[in-house]
């Protein structure tokens, strides 16, 4: 079975993981998804990841989650572009998440990267997901 939107069950699988307190989560490999996890391993969102080749099935993507005194490092994480209704912004519209402490994920011309990234490069793009 097709999945709609594998970016929302991979940040629903984080983020239920993460309420659950476990030390890792895995799902489907793809791509975008090891993009996404080398983003939020480089801003110290997640303490690691890495993509496990299956023997007779699909390649696995293995998150390992980061808790700092108990409590996970990724308080919140939020979908923003859907399938349904994508959510374009220009470099003056990319948004400031909690004034800096949390990120946005931007899928741009030149990859995915984050808001630090885009307002460097001077680009915008499909405004994918919203950490902190």
């Amino acid at each position: 079975m097709t999945m709609t939107d594998p970016i929302a069950d991979m940040l629903t699988r984080i983020r239920n993981a993460c309420g659950s307190k476990h030390r890792r989560v895995d799902m489907p490999s793809s791509k975008i998804k090891v993009e996404v996890a080398r983003i939020l391993k480089e801003h110290n969102f997640i303490q690691d990841f890495r993509v496990l080749d299956g023997e007779a099935g699909p390649r696995v993507l293995r998150v390992i989650l980061k808790y700092a005194g108990g409590q996970p490092v990724i308080r919140e994480l939020r979908r923003v572009s859907t399938p349904g209704l994508r959510r374009y912004v220009g470099v003056t519209e990319i948004p400031r998440v909690r004034n800096g402490l949390g990120m946005a994920i931007l899928s741009t011309s030149s990859g995915l990267m984050s808001d630090a990234q885009a307002r460097k490069a001077h680009t915008g793009g499909e405004l994918l997901a919203l950490v902190w």
